[in-house]
């Protein structure tokens, strides 16, 4: 029998069975001890590391059942492995076709902000266009009222010509400055209105270039999204990018990305509004200070006409009285010169009287009497000398009405000088200038 406590064999299991799975056994030796054994110390060292039958075959079938069971697990692997790849593949397949939708649908979104874009900015490029047509008007009447100008101060310069008593504050002067005054305000609002218009073009630039920027990001953007839309799995072109799936923090977000184009859009739909309104308030402009300008021109020329009548009617009623007086001044020196004769004519009586009253008075003694003839005498020498006093004073009278003549003559003739410069001024330095005034075509920028 055996005894207790000694192991047979430490034999270590195959490589395929793992050490700790083969139970250790420790198994008695059998002593024959009986009369008739032939056993003995030689035989017992071949007998104590050996396995038993029983575990020999324990052993294989434990193999037996776990390389059954590795089978089983490596085909069931084998299953699982195939469903996840083909699995695998079908979410691939279905993400690709996804992000292909989506790329479609943001193409989709791209090309209608871009083409929203383009619009925009052929509007405002045409109506900067537009603009710019209406600020050369503007440049134009700009330089037509610098005739208009010229002539009316031209107009009061040669106003300052006349000569007194012409040289009145009437109803041409005044029409003048009230031209002057009229010119020089259109010219100060066309001026500001061509600033406006310069400002309003420089806004429209910038929104344009704006939106072009804009236009032009959108344009490569759907190049690259349609570049990306087109790849696929047969793709030579593509390759691993680990660091394309960070987001970048400046990164705008489907809404602040339409709300960007969306603004972008809106300002330059408000700058086209603007100049539309600043291109028809142009128009306004131009028209109105045309027929201001021209009406004005008109309420001129209506005065110089008025007055260039009043002129010649004055002129012709001077002439008429200096005939007049021409002809008193001949009738008046033929009075003169009859009073002379007449004073002359009373000489040779005066003297006749004079005579006989002075011979008279030598009559001697008594004979020197008053008597009829001597009184008569008297009288005749008073009649006489007071009939030439009177012709005289008729005469000094007459002298001083042809020298009253005269000088009204002087003053006519003078007067009807100052009438001829006055309508001359009026008519060829004035009149003649302002039918140069330019037509309300050219006013209006034309």
């Amino acid at each position: 029998m055996a005894q207790p406590g000694v192991p047979l064999t430490k034999e270590p299991a195959p490589q395929a069975v793992p050490i700790s799975d083969l139970p250790m056994k420790v198994y008695e030796a059998a002593l024959n001890t009986g009369p008739e054994s032939s056993s003995g110390l030689a035989t017992a060292g071949f007998r104590t590391a050996k396995y038993l039958p029983d575990e020999w075959h324990l052993n294989n079938s434990a193999l037996y059942r776990r390389a059954f069971a590795g089978c089983e697990h490596g085909e069931r692997d084998r299953a699982q492995a195939k469903e996840l790849a083909e699995h695998a593949a079908a979410a691939a397949q279905s993400a690709q076709q996804v992000s292909t939708a989506a790329l479609g649908q943001r193409l989709q979104d791209i090309h209608f902000w871009k083409a929203e874009l383009q619009r925009e900015i052929e509007e405002l490029d045409a109506e900067t266009s537009l603009l710019a047509a209406q600020k050369l008007r503007l440049e134009r009447a700009l330089d037509a009222t610098e005739v208009p100008y010229a002539i009316a101060t031209d107009n009061l310069q040669c106003q300052e010509r006349r000569q007194p008593p012409d040289l009145v504050s009437g109803e041409v002067e005044r029409e003048l400055l009230k031209e002057v005054e009229l010119i020089r305000n259109v010219q100060e609002l066309l001026k500001r209105t061509w600033m406006q218009a310069g400002n309003q073009m420089r806004l429209n630039r910038d929104h344009k270039e704006i939106c072009e920027k804009d236009w032009s990001d959108k344009v490569e953007t759907y190049n690259i999204d349609d570049k990306c839309g087109r790849y696929s799995n047969q793709s030579t072109n593509v390759q691993f990018h680990l660091s394309s799936m960070k987001f970048e923090e400046s990164a705008s977000t489907p809404e602040t990305w339409a709300k960007f184009s969306h603004d972008n859009i809106y300002m330059a739909e408000r700058e086209k509004l603007a100049s539309i309104n600043l291109r028809a308030l142009i128009d306004n402009i131009l028209h109105d200070v045309s027929e201001d300008m021209r009406r004005q021109c008109a309420a001129v020329n209506e005065a110089f006409a008025k007055h260039c009548e009043e002129l010649d009617d004055a002129k012709h009623k001077l002439e008429y009285h200096l005939e007049k007086v021409l002809r008193g001044i001949g009738d008046q020196e033929a009075n003169i010169a009859a009073l002379k004769q007449a004073i002359k004519d009373k000489e040779a009586p005066m003297k006749v009287a004079q005579t006989r009253l002075y011979d008279r008075s030598f009559r001697p003694n008594v004979e020197l009497c008053r008597d009829e003839a001597q009184f008569r005498l008297v009288s005749e020498t008073e009649e006489l000398t007071e009939s030439i006093e009177s012709l005289k004073k008729k005469l000094l009278e007459s002298e001083e009405s042809l020298k009253n003549l005269e000088d009204t003559r002087m003053n006519l003739e003078k007067e009807i000088a100052v009438k001829t410069n006055s309508i001359f001024i009026a008519r060829q330095k004035c009149m003649a200038h302002r039918i140069h005034y330019p037509v309300v075509f050219k006013l209006a920028g034309y």
